[in-house]
């Protein structure tokens, strides 16, 4: 292990990526500790991307994309003007509520930041927010999108738990929820404190149920996506393929914002990103495969199992291991690498592969609002341009939303199992 997990140290010390850190170091323990089975490498290599369940990735990648580019956003942002406008600091609050929204449609908190941050923030600014206020509550409110179902991590931590798909979507819903409402109350305490304005709503009834209607094709696909997962009409695989058919449906024959000359693009789009990821998988695939023979994971959980301590404070450490790793790590190589060592040791202390997952992914989600990673924060300083750390100070304040809600689901576990369970045997 010293051999494995040094090796590991020293390139991501040279500023290797930390999927070619993982696969290099792999390679360097077989090299000096089983040279004999080095042979048997390119199998687990392409073992670890060799699953049907793969395939729902690229596909709902492939679907946020379509919404977005079929001029969903904007339409989002009308509709939520309707619910929150009238709140004191009206556009923050539409903020959080679009992310909210958007997060079930696009599973990607990175997109989340990319598509509503590039209309709000500039509108923001426009109607006397500052640009740190506007650019930090964007990303605080973003990490919904990776929370919220259908959500992409979830499907990655799925393939490593083997838990439903089902399960985990309806266990992260509560908690998305809880983080969406907690930032809305934080925004309107500091827009009455800063006193940011309400907007001005002057539509007739007539133009609030047409603006209604022209949103409701996209709020009902992510229940319909979600839903037949749930209910077993649908595989999570397939599921994200007929989201894919209504996403292009619904852009390009009713809304009519999809050309098709930008569908080639957005696939190129949704192939580079899934790649990505894939090989991320991939190596970290085999980096677990490691650490199952030298057995880590079982010797975590009798490390744990034979600590002293009580329950609650060994459930609080594994909740900073996570925030610390976010920091560090980006999501997908994180949620390879934590679960197969801690998810033994969850059981051993009684928490479900359920709950583990939506504290894995609440967790994670917060380190994409803190530096030196944080995706969300780079893609908000490209519009505002401001820097990250400007960015991510602004943010500090939202972000406690996350980390109540990551106490709250670690010690309440009713709040990720009692939507699972009413679904679920």
């Amino acid at each position: 292990m010293f051999i494995l997990l040094a090796s590991l140290a020293v390139c991501l010390a040279l500023g290797i990526p930390i999927a070619y850190s993982l696969g290099l170091s792999g390679f360097v323990y077989f090299a000096v500790v089983h040279p004999d089975i080095l042979s048997i490498l390119p199998q687990r290599f392409l073992a670890g991307m060799d699953s049907y369940a793969m395939i729902a990735l690229p596909l709902f990648v492939l679907m946020g994309l379509l919404m977005n580019a079929g001029g969903i956003t904007s339409r989002l942002i009308d509709f939520s003007l309707l619910f929150v406008g009238r709140l004191r600091g009206g556009l923050g609050a539409v903020n959080v509520f679009a992310s909210m929204v958007f997060g079930g449609i696009s599973g990607s908190s990175v997109s989340d930041t990319a598509s509503i941050g590039a209309v709000l923030i500039p509108e923001m600014k426009k109607k006397g927010y500052t640009a740190e206020f506007a650019s930090g509550i964007t990303v605080a409110s973003s990490t919904m999108g990776m929370i919220i179902p259908p959500s992409v991590p979830m499907i990655i931590y799925a393939l490593v738990s083997e838990e439903s798909v089902g399960k985990l979507f309806l266990g992260s819903l509560i908690p998305g929820v809880v983080i969406g409402v907690l930032m809305l109350g934080i925004t309107i305490m500091v827009s009455y404190y800063k006193k940011y304005p309400r907007e001005e709503i002057t539509l007739t009834r007539k133009q609030k149920i047409d603006r209604t209607r022209q949103s409701i094709l996209a709020l009902i696909m992510p229940v319909f996506v979600v839903g037949a997962v749930v209910f077993g009409i649908a595989t999570a695989t397939e599921s994200a393929g007929v989201g894919v058919l209504y996403a292009f449906l619904i852009g390009t024959f009713v809304l009519r914002q999809l050309k098709f000359r930008a569908i080639p693009p957005l696939m190129r789009d949704s192939i580079m990103t899934s790649a990505n990821v894939m090989i991320i998988i991939a190596l970290s695939k085999l980096y677990i495969w490691i650490l199952a023979l030298e057995r880590v994971p079982q010797a975590v959980a009798l490390f744990i199992s034979g600590l002293e301590l009580p329950t609650f404070v060994i459930l609080l450490s594994i909740d900073l291991i996570i925030l610390i790793t976010g920091t560090f790590v980006d999501v997908s190589p994180a949620i390879l690498l934590l679960t197969p060592v801690f998810l033994p040791s969850m059981a051993v202390l009684g928490v479900s592969r359920v709950q583990f997952g939506v504290i894995l992914i609440t967790g994670l989600a917060v380190g994409l609002v803190t530096p030196p990673v944080g995706m969300c924060l780079n893609v908000a300083s490209a519009i505002s341009k401001l820097g990250i750390g400007t960015i991510f100070r602004a943010a500090i304040p939202f972000l406690l939303a996350n980390i109540i809600t990551l106490i709250l689901i670690t010690y309440v576990p009713q709040l990720s199992g009692w939507l699972p369970s009413l679904f679920f045997e």
